[in-house]
């Protein structure tokens, strides 16, 4: 700074040192040329909010002064005279937090919480204790309280969860829903990250060898599974300080905080868990300590004059109390959405019936889909805490709603609800559910060309149902094979709205003219113009060109057939060709070939000849394993 005093000095950095002894950064540099703030980021997705949940009533250890509150909080089932022995052994606030009583009880605590909250979705944890020696410590109590919890899964002798509501009683089903993850958490590792030093017991090496360390934290980095290929069953990394700065780790999701923590290195630590990864929708900090405080006057530095937090860290940690809350608006929206319409959701067929059939306005399938999936997204967060409890019923009842919507308007390839859109705590609760509803059997998204697809129709309770599902199983079949034969799957879907608008609503009247629509379909596509062409391969061709025939030539008809079964036969040899698809020069000189032969039979209009030859090209490709 002497030498080039008049030289411009730029920074970069994501928690600039406005706190402490250290030099602050805005006397260095100056004031701020540019910020991303955790909201901007957020918004733009490039990392996910953060949730904060205090683990114990009151966890903070501020000294000696505190530690009958600590004692009485984690060894409540002991004896006045058990806990006063405990006081007495470890007589200050690191003999406590290193206590091996206290970690096991905690690290009992923390194994069931991930399990139970960060598990299911396959995502990892990070615990931070107060020493190098509380994280072996944790290590070794971690794998201590794995093993009890599988001896005692084991003893449950396979009982799986029952899809009542008590599910998310962490009390009363925790071991319900473990059973059902046993594999994964017999499998389950943990890792302690330390420092080394000249002076360590022998016991520290293992976990001080940079090859070592760089071994787990590559391991910590892949998704959670066992015995699968691209995966790790490593779950929690224990740590001190080091990986609270600059680690990038997007399959963690949760921070376990057991140690005093404060100013920029509390928000560089809690900044670990709000990167994105597949079906993460936020970092979740968990409060085993009491930084809560510390956090609080941490985002107080960086207020400004006003008393306003910066909006750099303003948001960095949200208390999971506030997403408890809108669990209520959220369920309002999604009901309003039939009581509006006069319609009463509930768990009768006759109520889920007529959700569904509301639902077949696209628009506000849509709207109840999205509601929907941000209702189901904050009852995630939420589980597996007993305030959700109140919430079981309507998810429950929403999600039935909704895989009926799918499978019988086919919104999805299979008709059924999409996987992807749910996480597996919510997953899990919805898949028992249905099962107890037996609605996996009521009706599954069968396609029309199924043998017993008429089997599978007497399951519907009325007949505007069953003309619904036949409505839409033909659509679904039309859709999927329109590109194949556009002439005629085209007048299939005319005959439906024609059926429909000429019946209204004599629902029994329509699901006759669906059953006959239906039955031609299956019989398959014939010649009805005695054409002598052959159906499956040269039938679409003839009607898609049929439609843009030009000609008043009296044998314009006979031309055409002559034509297609040239030009079939023309197409069916050049496609047959080695990777043809792979190839545009080959594609685009089989489109010009065939506009020479649509132009040498006079019989289409030249302007429309171009685009003719891009349909049959296509309708080609669409064809190609008959052809």
């Amino acid at each position: 700074m002497s030498a080039v005093p008049n030289a411009a000095r730029i920074g970069f950095t994501g928690t600039p040192i406005i706190m402490g002894k250290r030099k602050k950064t805005l006397e260095i540099f100056g004031d701020y040329i540019d910020r991303y703030t955790l909201a901007q980021s957020e918004a733009d997705e490039s990392t996910v909010p953060i949730f904060y949940e205090g683990r114990t009533t009151d966890a903070a250890v501020s000294g000696a002064s505190r530690m009958d509150e600590v004692f009485f909080q984690w060894f409540r089932d002991l004896t006045e005279h058990q806990r006063e022995i405990l006081q007495k052994k470890y007589a200050t606030t690191a003999q406590v937090l290193e206590a091996p009583e206290l970690i096991a009880v905690k690290a009992k605590d923390i194994l069931r919480h991930y399990i139970a909250t960060v598990m299911p979705d396959r995502f990892k944890g990070m615990i931070v204790a107060t020493s190098r020696e509380a994280c072996l410590r944790y290590y070794d109590a971690l794998n201590s309280a794995r093993d009890e919890l599988v001896v005692e899964l084991e003893g449950r002798g396979g009982e799986s969860l029952d899809g009542s509501s008590e599910v998310i009683d962490p009390d009363g089903s925790f071991l319900r829903g473990a059973v059902g993850q046993i594999t994964l958490i017999r499998a389950l590792e943990f890792a302690p990250i330390i420092s080394g030093d000249h002076n360590d017991p022998p016991n520290y090496a293992e976990w001080t060898d940079k090859q070592r360390q760089q071994a787990h934290i590559n391991s910590f980095k892949l998704p959670l599974g066992a015995d699968v290929e691209g995966h790790s069953p490593l779950g929690l990394l224990i740590v001190k300080s080091m990986l609270l700065t600059g680690f990038d780790a997007p399959w963690a999701q949760a921070l376990y905080l057991d140690r005093m923590i404060q100013e920029a290195e509390l928000l560089q630590a809690v900044a670990r868990v709000n990167r994105t990864a597949p079906k993460k929708s936020h970092g979740l900090v968990v409060d085993y300590y009491g930084v809560s405080s510390q956090l609080t006057q941490a985002l107080a530095v960086y207020a400004g004059d006003d008393g306003e937090i910066d909006p750099d860290v303003e948001g960095a940690l949200r208390p999971l109390t506030a997403e408890i809350e809108k669990l209520e608006p959220q369920r309002q929206r999604v009901r309003q959405l039939f009581v509006q319409r006069g319609v009463e959701p509930a768990a009768t067929e006759e109520a889920l019936e007529a959700c569904v059939w509301l639902l077949k306005d696209e628009r506000l399938r849509a709207e109840f889909d999205v509601a929907l999936r941000i209702f189901l997204c904050t009852f995630d967060i939420v589980l597996p805490r007993p305030e959700a409890l109140p919430y079981v019923d309507d998810v429950n009842l929403f999600s039935a709603i909704q895989i009926r919507t799918r499978r019988r308007y086919r919104d999805t390839p299979e008709g059924d609800f999409d996987p992807l859109k749910y996480k597996e705590k919510v997953r899990l609760l919805i898949d028992e559910h249905i099962t107890v509803l037996d609605l996996t059997q009521n009706i599954p998204p069968a396609r029309i060309t199924d043998p017993d697809f008429r089997i599978r129709l007497k399951g519907v309770s009325t007949d505007r149902a069953k003309a619904s599902e036949m409505e839409h199983a033909v659509r679904h079949h039309i859709r999927e094979h329109i590109d194949e034969d556009p002439a005629y799957y085209g007048k299939l879907s005319k005959r439906v709205d024609e059926i429909l608008e000429r019946l209204e609503d004599r629902w029994d009247q329509i699901a006759l003219e669906f059953e006959e629509l239906i039955a031609q379909i299956n019989a398959g596509r014939s010649d009805e113009d005695n054409t002598g062409l052959d159906p499956d391969t040269e039938l679409p061709f003839h009607g898609l060109m049929a439609d843009k025939v030009a000609s008043s030539n009296p044998d314009a008809a006979d031309l055409l057939i002559e034509l297609t079964h040239n030009l079939v036969s023309d197409v069916s040899t050049t496609i047959g060709t080695v990777r043809f698809w792979d190839n545009p020069t080959k594609q685009d000189e089989l489109r010009k070939s065939i506009k020479r032969n649509l132009d040498y039979s006079k019989l289409f209009e030249y302007e429309s000849l171009d685009e003719l030859a891009v349909d049959l090209v296509d309708l080609a490709k669409a064809n190609q394993h008959r052809l």
